[in-house]
């Protein structure tokens, strides 16, 4: 069962432990004052891991392969063209 937290026009607050289906207190616990109404406050939520924001979705395996791809790419390229300068530099003598 939840605790809720009312406030009263006098400005006192107060907690009730009761059930969701439950009505709303119609008076002030500390000095019977009316109507009361109800606090609400931000729920805490802590996200923990991976996955909750737009730049942690999709950048796994597959980035990471995409990256290696294009550098293992020009390395190829670097030695093919450097190779084929040794040979016309060796043809050329």
């Amino acid at each position: 069962m939840p605790i809720y937290e009312y406030r009263c026009p006098e400005g006192h607050v107060f907690e009730r432990f009761q059930s969701m289906t439950a009505p709303a207190p119609e008076r002030c616990d500390v000095c019977g004052a009316g109507p009361v109404e109800l606090v609400l406050y931000p729920v805490a939520i802590h996200y923990k891991g991976s996955g909750f924001y737009t730049t942690d979705y999709g950048k796994g395996k597959a980035a990471k392969a995409k990256e290696g791809a294009e550098s293992s790419g020009s390395k190829s390229e670097t030695a093919a063209s450097s190779g084929s300068e040794k040979k016309a530099a060796a043809a050329g003598e």
